[in-house]
């Protein structure tokens, strides 16, 4: 086995092709706030890249940019006007029309796609994301907007007749809750975090907008946009240390709906801080420590090849990675060989250059953080299988495939959420069976094997623990269509296209006794058009 080709984590300039290269550090300044784009001039914080550069003899992580380090003043204006713009359900975004307010997404949408390029290149830099990766981020998060259109569309339709039911009339639609806080993660920095944020705005929602401590600047490029396509103070950004400014936020009870994607821990933190937390709409994504479990008759090839995408995608910083492997103890030795061969092969380099899959690590100290869980294991009896497995330079890890694994030690109970692969081996399945059972999270989990009648006996208890189950496949999150959930400590709340529309508007009603005068009054209302809510209109 031979460990992944070495990346030079000092990147030369003249190497970098020109589309891609930072020339100088860009120096964001503005933030949004009720309809127009302002000025700070404050305190800023710098952007360092995963990317590597030598300056007098030391290596440094090369300064991109600098972002906003807003106080609490400018936050308040902020809050108070999303709370302008949504008015107590008055304001004319959450009162206007499902096609109205799609076609303001949609001219947000194209106005997106002219800065796609500098969004591209931003990703790359501020979280080290392959190319063909970062391209398609952003191309998928396009396409999620065109498909929250369409399955809002399909909504509205389903939504324009009246219910007639024991002598009442009624008609049932979806209104929005609130103001929202939205704050996405940094590994899906563009994506994720618009999953929250397009099918909030677009059901009548205004939101208020924190991008990732990690992938900041990539926003910046589309504060014009979000200005010109949408009403005053119904999209807003803030920029800062979260206790700063997303303390003041929660703490104001302005906020009506927590979209949230990161650890459990601070979303705990975030609701504590609301005065009326039973009234707080929550929507979060949080951490999970997904497994995979490879029966003795598997595909070798086939699960050594999900399991390595599984695993690395990202460096295998993703939810959704595969974050531990049970492995049959008959077929284990031939397991490691060929996915250590697997892993060996893996390219690693800058994100620009051709078919690199193993990239920089975005957050400080996490090559200290995940080697001291390696440190752990072998402690505890386990060992780095694959040569050159877990060699740090500077900000570069290679992957390290770790075996064996077992209860007590850190790789197996912590989610590492980095390019180290913890293994276990069974001999009995109600071994990784107890494992996610026991487990904190339960979001998905992967089977590899070809007995349908030994699949079946898992996929019925595994059901009830996680959301997901992966047949032969690694966990993931697509397609958006799919409903995008979990468990335990795993998730609050259900994003998928349709899920998403739901769960930032709650279900209303108009309803009316079936008499005459109560019939000539809704027929008044429909035919001559004076209720955006109480309508027949549905969109073609």
């Amino acid at each position: 086995m031979k460990s992944p080709r070495s990346a030079s984590i000092c990147t030369d300039e003249n190497t970098i092709p020109e589309k891609w290269r930072i020339a100088s550090p860009i120096d964001q300044r503005q933030y949004l706030c009720d309809g127009t784009i302002r000025e700070w001039t404050g305190p800023l914080q710098d952007v360092r890249s995963p990317v590597c550069e030598v300056i007098c003899g030391t290596v440094q992580r090369k300064l991109i940019g600098r972002y906003p380090l807003l106080s609490e003043e400018p936050v308040s204006e902020v809050l108070h006007a999303a709370c302008r713009a949504y008015d107590s359900g008055r304001g004319a975004w959450p009162t206007m029309s499902v096609e109205e307010r799609i076609r303001h997404v949609e001219a947000f949408a194209y106005r997106m796609k002219e800065e796609r390029d500098e969004v591209v290149r931003l990703l790359m830099w501020e979280i080290g994301k392959a190319l063909p990766d970062a391209e398609k981020e952003f191309d998928r998060t396009v396409d999620y907007i065109r498909d929250t259109i369409d399955a809002l569309k399909d909504l509205d339709r389903l939504s324009s007749r009246f219910v007639i039911h024991q002598g009442v009339i009624g008609q049932i639609r979806r209104a929005p809750l609130g103001v929202v806080l939205c704050m996405g993660p940094f590994n899906y920095p563009l994506n994720e975090t618009f999953t929250t944020l397009i099918p909030a705005l677009i059901m009548g929602n205004p939101v208020i907008f924190k991008p990732p401590k990690l992938g900041v600047l990539l926003h910046q490029p589309l504060l014009k946009a979000f200005r010109d396509c949408f009403p005053r103070g119904v999209i807003s950004t803030v920029y800062g240390k979260g206790q700063k400014i997303i303390s003041p936020l929660m703490k104001s009870g302005g906020i009506d709906v927590l979209a949230f994607i990161g650890s459990s821990r601070v979303a705990d933190i975030l609701k504590k801080q609301h005065p009326k937390p039973h009234r707080l709409r929550c929507v979060l994504g949080l951490e999970a420590k997904n497994a995979g479990i490879v029966l003795k008759d598997a595909d070798p090839d086939q699960a050594v090849k999900e399991c390595v995408q599984g695993a690395l995608s990202f460096n295998g910083q993703r939810c959704t990675a595969l974050k531990i492997l049970f492995v049959h103890r008959e077929i284990v030795d031939a397991f490691l060989a060929s996915f250590g061969k697997a892993v060996g092969e893996l390219k690693a380099g800058m994100p620009w250059e051709t078919g690199v899959q193993i990239t920089p690590l975005p957050e400080p100290d996490k090559t200290e953080y995940l080697t001291e869980l390696i440190d752990d294991a072998i402690a505890g009896g386990a060992r780095v299988v694959n040569p050159g497995g877990g060699s740090v330079d500077h900000t570069f890890m290679s992957p390290a495939i770790v075996y064996p694994v077992e209860r007590g030690m850190r790789l197996y109970s912590e989610e590492q959420f980095g390019p180290v692969i913890p293994v276990a081996s069974f001999s009995d399945i109600e071994e990784p069976m107890n494992y996610i059972i026991q487990s904190d999270y339960g979001q998905q989990v992967s089977l590899f094997g070809s007995d349908p009648e030994a699949i079946a006996d898992l996929i019925d208890p595994l059901v009830n623990q996680v959301c997901r189950v992966n047949i032969n496949s690694q966990c993931q999150r697509g397609p958006d269509t799919f409903p995008f959930t979990g468990r335990k400590d795993s998730a609050e709340g259900t994003l998928s296209v349709s899920d998403a529309l739901r769960v930032f508007t709650i279900r209303t009603l108009v309803a009316a006794k079936e008499t005459d005068a109560n019939r000539r009054i809704i027929k008044s209302i429909v035919t001559e058009r004076r209720s955006r809510f109480l309508s027949t209109d549905f969109i073609l």
